[in-house]
């Protein structure tokens, strides 16, 4: 099964369909809207406005289960997003990355490595996993790596679309 196989949601409830990112490169992240975290928003919106026109998408998953830091619902989380930091990259549905409840799509993505090879559940907000065209994980980042951090911007530059 590729990562664009797994059903997912928009914010609003509507279904979305991952193929259509399947040609371009992806920079998967669970994000919230209370984490120490929250303003890699910031970077995440420079990369998609850098990398966007030229096959780039970050795609955001907002998730609740660390620390309860992103608790509104769908609306809440698209106002807050567009309002504080303009985000204009794709966001979905609230999923759960850890545990029983761990959505399909990240079950498939926590299987790949990070850079000490550790694989398995996510650490925190703003886990970040890149994924070439086509859908193998090229990277995981854990929260603490800056989304504009040398080693993220140069593979997103070396996989886009040609």
């Amino acid at each position: 099964m590729s990562i664009y196989d797994h059903p997912v949601k928009t914010l609003s409830g509507d279904a979305a369909d991952l193929h259509d990112f399947e040609g371009k490169v992806a920079l998967v992240v669970n994000v919230a809207s209370k984490c120490g975290l929250t303003p890699q928003y910031e970077g995440l919106e420079r990369l998609q406005a850098t990398y966007g026109d030229k096959g780039f998408a970050v795609l955001g998953f907002p998730c609740n289960q660390f620390g309860g830091q992103e608790p509104g619902t769908g609306e809440e989380i698209a106002t807050f997003c567009s309002t504080t930091y303009g985000v204009s990259f794709p966001m979905f549905d609230k999923v759960e990355v850890n545990g029983e409840g761990r959505d399909p799509l990240y079950a498939e993505l926590t299987e790949a490595s990070d850079a000490e090879g550790a694989a398995g559940d996510i650490q925190w907000n703003f886990e970040k996993f890149l994924v070439a065209p086509g859908g193998k994980v090229l990277a995981r980042f854990r929260p603490m790596v800056d989304p504009e951090a040398p080693e993220v911007t140069a593979l997103i530059e070396a996989n886009l679309p040609a």
